[in-house]
C-alpha cells in the first residue's frame, strides 16, 4: 500500500523524467505534492446559460458551431461562433494551428470555459480552454471546485492536478499523522490536518467561489500555524545547540573600557547605556552571545559595537566587523579608526577588490594574530582567511544575511572548543512578529531613542509635475552652502538599468544647474571610484550628490539635510525610511522629497502619507508589513528570512503569538514531536543545519 511518505515515483505516471522536475521543485514524497497548494479555484460546477451568464467572470458554457473561418483583419485570427439556443458566443483565437481550425467542424457540440467579455453587445471568450464533444458523449460538470496550482516548469496544469489528486486519494483512505495534539488544536480551533488537505484541494460544491479565501481561511491557517511552528521550533532548537559550546569569557578590561567610554565626545543615550550592558553582560558568560541589536536609523548602534570590539581586543583576542558593501566597511574603517584613536589597536580591511599580494599580506596578520580588529565584507569568511583568536564577529545589516550565514560565520570562527560572540545589527526595525518568525535563535537589544539635538527630518509628497521647482530648490540650497542627494532608486532588477537612470539624471541635472557641483554614484562604479565620490562629497567638493540606493545604508554626511527621492511610489516604506535617514545627522533642519508619477492609487497615498506623518522606524516597520510584506522590511533579495511554502508572514503575523506558546509546550511536554514537525517541513536535521 502506498503511504504517503513514499517517493512521489510511486504514483502513476511518474517516471524518472518527471520525478526529477518534481524533486527539482523540492517536490521529493507524495506528502509534498499535498502541501503545494491550490493559487486559486475555478468554477466549473455550473454550465451557464449564454443569456445569463456572468460577464467580465470566468464561466463554463456550451453550444453548438454555426461558423468557423480564419480572418487576416491586423493579425491571423481563428473565430468561432456558438449557439445555444440562449444566444450566440464569439470564440477568438490568436495562436492556433491547423489542426485546430479543422476541429471545429459545424454542428459540433463545444464546452467552453474562459473569461466572458460583452464586446459591441455581442458575447465574447478569447483563448477559452475548450473540448469538443463527440456524438455519443454526455457532458458532466464538475462535483468541486477545479484548483489551479503553482506552474511547475515542464509540467503541464492538468498533470500537477492529476498528480495531487492521487496523492488526496492516498489521504482518503489514511490518516496523515496530525503532529500538533489533538488539544491544542482544539484549543485553537483548527482542524486536523487530514480534513484541511481535503477542504483545500477539493472545496466543498457548496462554497461560492466569490467567498473562497473567507471559507478557506480555518484550513490554510491550520497549515501555515505548523509550518510557522516548524520554522520557530528549529530556530530554537538552533539556539540551544548553540548554548552548548563554550566561548571565550571577555569579563577583563571592565576599567579600560569605562575610561573610553567617558572619552567620547558626546553622552551615550540611556538606551544605548542600557544595551551596551546587556551586550557586556553577554560577553563575560562561558557560552557565545547571539545577539540582535536593532535601533533606528542615526540611533548610534556603531558605537554599541565599538565598545563590544574594544571589550575583545582589551581581552587579547580579535573582533571581525562584517557589513554588506565595501562602501560601508570603507566608512565604518574611518569611523572606527577616529572612535580608536590612541588605543592601540591595529586595524584592517579584507575586500574582494583588494590587490590579491595585500590580501594575502592581511591574511597573514588575521592569522599570526597582528591584526585586532579586522572589517570587512563577506571576504572575511572566504576558505583563505584564518584567525588566530577570533571572540568576536559583530554583523552589520542583518537582513541581508540569513540564519545558513550567521551558522557559518560562527564555525568560521571556533578555535578549538571555543566559538565567537556574535552581534547582530540591523537599523531596519523589525516588527515582534516578523522577529519571531525570522530570528528566534537570537536575543534582542533595542536602541529606542535617538542623540539629543536631532530635529526630525520633514517629508514633503510631491507630483513630478513639481519637479522643475524642486530643482530650483536645490540649486538655491546648494548656493547657500548645503549639500543634497538626488536618489534614482532601482525599479528594475537590473544594476545596469539602475546606472543609467542615475547617470541620466546627473546629465540632466549638470545641464540645468551649472552653478553648482555635482557628483554621481552607481552600484557598477569601481570601489575606488565610488570611494573618492564620497570623500569629495563629505569634504564639501561636490554640493549635489546624484546616487543609486548604494547610498541606503551606512553614509553618513553631516551637512547634507536635503534629499529627493525618485519613483517614491515603487519603493517600500522601510527602504524609503533607510533613504530618508542619509539626511538629517547635523544640527540644520533636513527635508526628504517623494517624487512620485501620477496618479497615485489609494494604496499608494496611504503608504507614503505614513513617511511623511512619521520618522519613527518601527512603527514603518509595521505599516510596511501591514501594506506590502516582510519582503519589504529585509529586502527583496534579502535572505533572513525563510522561504515559506504555504505561511505568509504579513497574512499570518496574528499567528505568531500562538505559534510561540504552542512551541513552548510541545517542546516541554511532547519533545518526540518536535523533530517530525521540523523534518515535514524542512527535510531532516541535517538539511535543518543548513538551512
Amino acid at each position: 500500500m502506498i503511504e504517503i511518505n513514499h517517493e512521489v515515483s510511486n504514483l502513476k505516471g511518474v517516471g524518472p523524467l518527471l520525478q526529477e522536475k518534481l524533486n527539482s521543485q523540492n517536490i521529493s514524497i507524495i506528502e509534498d505534492l499535498l502541501f503545494l497548494l491550490p493559487l486559486k479555484y475555478e468554477d466549473r460546477t455550473q454550465l451557464f446559460d449564454l443569456e445569463k451568464a456572468p460577464i467580465d467572470h470566468r464561466c463554463l458554457v456550451k453550444g453548438k458551431i454555426i461558423d468557423s473561418k480564419i480572418l487576416f483583419y491586423g493579425r491571423r485570427t481563428l473565430q468561432v461562433i456558438i449557439d445555444d439556443g440562449t444566444e450566440k458566443l464569439k470564440l477568438r483565437f490568436f495562436y492556433f494551428s491547423n489542426n485546430q481550425y479543422k476541429q471545429f467542424k459545424l454542428n459540433e457540440t463545444v464546452v467552453c470555459f474562459g473569461l466572458l467579455k460583452n464586446n459591441n453587445n455581442k458575447l465574447e471568450m478569447i483563448h477559452p480552454e475548450y473540448k469538443i464533444l463527440n456524438i455519443y458523449e454526455k457532458f458532466k460538470t464538475e462535483e468541486a471546485l477545479t484548483p489551479i496550482y503553482p506552474v511547475i516548469d515542464g509540467i503541464k496544469q492538468g498533470r500537477v492536478r492529476n498528480l495531487v489528486q492521487q496523492a488526496t486519494n492516498i489521504v482518503k483512505f489514511s490518516d496523515p499523522k496530525d503532529l500538533i495534539p489533538a488539544s491544542i488544536l482544539d484549543e485553537l480551533n483548527l482542524p486536523t490536518l487530514k480534513t484541511s488537505l481535503l477542504t483545500l484541494h477539493s472545496p466543498p460544491k457548496n462554497i461560492h467561489i466569490k467567498n473562497i479565501d473567507e471559507e478557506l481561511i480555518t484550513f490554510k491557517n491550520r497549515l501555515s500555524f505548523e509550518e510557522l511552528l516548524a520554522y520557530y521550533v528549529s530556530l530554537k532548537n538552533l539556539r540551544k545547540l548553540a548554548l552548548r559550546k563554550n566561548a571565550d569569557k571577555l569579563y577583563q578590561g571592565e576599567m579600560r573600557t569605562e575610561q573610553f567610554i567617558n572619552s567620547l565626545n558626546f553622552k551615550l543615550t540611556s538606551a544605548q547605556k542600557r544595551v551596551t550592558n546587556e551586550i557586556i553582560d553577554d560577553l563575560s558568560l562561558p557560552r557565545p552571545m547571539m545577539r540582535m541589536l536593532q535601533g533606528d536609523v542615526g540611533s548610534g548602534k556603531t558605537i554599541v559595537a565599538a565598545i563590544a570590539c574594544l571589550k575583545a581586543i582589551l581581552n587579547k583576542k580579535q573582533a571581525a566587523f562584517m557589513a554588506p558593501t565595501e562602501l560601508l566597511v570603507q566608512q565604518h574603517f574611518e569611523s572606527l579608526t577616529r572612535l580608536f584613536e590612541g588605543q592601540e589597536i591595529k586595524i584592517a580591511i579584507l575586500t574582494g577588490s583588494l590587490k590579491q599580494s595585500t590580501r594575502k599580506n592581511i591574511q597573514h596578520l588575521i592569522q599570526h594574530g597582528k591584526i585586532d580588529l579586522i572589517i570587512g565584507t563577506h571576504a572575511l569568511f572566504q576558505d583563505g582567511v584564518i584567525f588566530k583568536n577570533l571572540s568576536l564577529i559583530v554583523i552589520d545589516e542583518q537582513h541581508r544575511f540569513g540564519v545558513k550565514q550567521r551558522v557559518a560565520f560562527r564555525e568560521k570562527g571556533t578555535n578549538g572548543n571555543s566559538h565567537p560572540h556574535q552581534l547582530i545589527m540591523t537599523a531596519t526595525p523589525i516588527p515582534r512578529t516578523l522577529a519571531m518568525a525570522a530570528y528566534a535563535d537570537l536575543d534582542t537589544s533595542i536602541i529606542d531613542e535617538l542623540p539629543s539635538g536631532r530635529k526630525p527630518i520633514k517629508t514633503l509628497i510631491l507630483s513630478n509635475n513639481k519637479r522643475k521647482s524642486v530643482i530650483e530648490k536645490i540649486k538655491i540650497a546648494c548656493q547657500n552652502g548645503q549639500q543634497a542627494y538626488w536618489v534614482c532608486p532601482l525599479i528594475d532588477e537590473s544594476d545596469k538599468i539602475e546606472a543609467d537612470a542615475a547617470k541620466n539624471r546627473f546629465q540632466d541635472l549638470s545641464d540645468r544647474i551649472k552653478s553648482i557641483k555635482i557628483g554621481l554614484i552607481h552600484g557598477r562604479q569601481k570601489n575606488k571610484d565610488k570611494e573618492m565620490t564620497m570623500l569629495l562629497f563629505k569634504e564639501g567638493k561636490i554640493d549635489l550628490l546624484v546616487a543609486t540606493t548604494v547610498i541606503e545604508v551606512g553614509v553618513d554626511v553631516p551637512n547634507a539635510n536635503l534629499m529627493v527621492i525618485e519613483n517614491s511610489e515603487r519603493m517600500g516604506l522601510s527602504q524609503l525610511h533607510q533613504l530618508r535617514g542619509r539626511v538629517g545627522r547635523g544640527n540644520r533642519e533636513s527635508h526628504c522629497i517623494l517624487l512620485y508619477k501620477p496618479p497615485l492609487n489609494t494604496i499608494a497615498k496611504e503608504r507614503l502619507s505614513v513617511l511623511r506623518d512619521s520618522n519613527d522606524g518601527f512603527y514603518i516597520s509595521q505599516k510596511d508589513l501591514e501594506l506590502r510584506g516582510p519582503g519589504e522590511i529585509l529586502g527583496k533579495k534579502q535572505t533572513g528570512l525563510p522561504q515559506y511554502r504555504i505561511a505568509n508572514i504579513s497574512r499570518d503575523a496574528n499567528l505568531m503569538p500562538k505559534v510561540q506558546k504552542t512551541a513552548e509546550i510541545i517542546m516541554k511536554n511532547f519533545p518526540n514531536r518536535t523533530n517530525d514537525i521540523v523534518s515535514r517541513w524542512l527535510g531532516s536535521s541535517e538539511k535543518l543545519g543548513k538551512v
